[in-house]
């Protein structure tokens, strides 16, 4: 078991990794008290060894570690990247690149939907996971030896699995597959978070255009708040109060410690006049800046069998080339669809165009029927 404390000795291990085709990565983080993951531990494994690398030990640097995230010479492999590349992200000010999640590639490879560390490595590395560790507290120290074991495997199996998955891409011809994903893993916008855009995690009721815009106004106040001192969303100011607040647009400060989920110290501190001040400015946006929910999509009269046919030529088309249906569309893609040839849908383009697009609309027309053969559904080409 390596765990690595001291920066020399990181930059040492990093230098040894710039040389390698490809390298495995992990992170271990809380989350719960701040609005940024803390990071605790850098996990990375390369074909001469791996090591843990304690991000909380006094005088760390993490530089090394970004710049083997930015060499574009290596490969770095996650499992469910998301999160791990948006602390790189933060922290490092670039997204690791390049990437290949074998979650994604899990379910390109016939894996099933979101597959899990466990399954991939029990299934391809024949080993089994202590999960005695997976919900310690990683920002408390020291670290036991079981902790730093449990932490290592995550990049030491993923290896094989790796190693695997990639050459069962090859094998099927996939490999493009897994790119597009990867483009979008690898967008920083896909990490962005705009405090304008907050408001669109809220869930309201109300399609009011104004009601909207004090939403939006106090959705991007708390989401400055909460970035600035580094606090979760719901520890400044609940979910429930903004949407209570954008309902009834309190202009004074007794008008606001009325509020339910407002206390009166609340009301009369700063961050009370901030509120104040977020709602004025969304009272006072131009009624054609105003913004808007898009409209929910009906179903048009009549396609909901349209749509069944097209989950039952989806499952069975995901069954045949060994793919999650997941990753190729959902039942909204589906619907949009059956309404309109040219929907703007990920079904309808590239790979997913070949395996299940042009099906579906040959389907969705006529020229292709679905009939079933002792126990399996096929496709049958019709005369029309």
């Amino acid at each position: 078991m390596t765990l690595l404390t001291d920066k020399r000795a990181v930059a040492e291990f990093c230098e040894q990794l710039m040389r390698a085709a490809y390298v495995t990565v992990d992170t271990e983080f809380i989350r719960e008290r701040t609005f940024w993951p803390r990071l605790c531990l850098v996990q990375i494994a390369g074909g001469d060894g791996a090591a843990a690398i304690d991000t909380l030990a006094p005088g760390m640097d993490l530089e090394p570690v970004f710049a083997l995230m930015r060499n574009a010479g290596v490969l770095k492999v996650f499992h469910a990247a998301r999160q791990d590349i948006e602390i790189f992200h933060h922290l490092g000010g670039e997204i690791p690149a390049p990437i290949f999640d074998t979650q994604v590639a899990g379910m390109v490879c016939g894996f099933g939907e979101s597959v899990s560390y466990e399954t991939l490595v029990s299934q391809i590395a024949k080993k089994q996971i202590d999960k005695s560790s997976r919900f310690t507290d990683w920002a408390q120290r020291p670290l036991s030896n079981r902790q730093i074991e449990y932490a290592l495997s995550d990049v030491v199996h993923l290896r094989p699995v790796y190693e695997d998955l990639s050459r069962r891409l090859e094998k099927n011809e996939r490999a493009h597959w897994l790119e597009e994903e990867m483009a979008v893993l690898t967008d920083p916008a896909t990490y962005r978070m705009e405090p304008q855009d907050a408001w669109r995690r809220l869930k309201t009721r109300s399609h009011s255009r104004r009601h909207l815009a004090v939403l939006r106004a106090v959705a991007a106040w708390r989401e400055t708040e909460a970035q600035t001192r580094d606090l979760p969303r719901n520890r400044v100011v609940r979910d429930e109060a903004l949407l209570e607040i954008a309902a009834h647009t309190p202009r004074t400060t007794a008008d606001l410690a009325r509020a339910r989920s407002i206390s009166k110290g609340l009301a009369e501190g700063r961050m009370g006049s901030g509120i104040l001040a977020a709602v004025a400015d969304g009272l006072a946006v131009p009624e054609s800046d105003l913004p808007e929910l898009p409209p929910k999509a009906e179903l048009p009269a009549g396609l909901k069998p349209v749509v069944e046919l097209l989950k039952v030529l989806l499952k069975m088309k995901c069954e045949r080339h060994g793919v999650a249906q997941k990753l190729v569309a959902t039942t909204e893609d589906l619907e949009r669809i059956a309404a309109n040839d040219d929907a703007a849908v990920p079904a309808l383009q590239g790979w997913r165009r070949e395996v299940f697009g042009e099906d579906a609309l040959a389907l969705k027309h006529g020229r292709l029927a679905l009939s079933v053969k002792g126990r399996a559904v096929r496709l049958v080409p019709t005369e029309s």
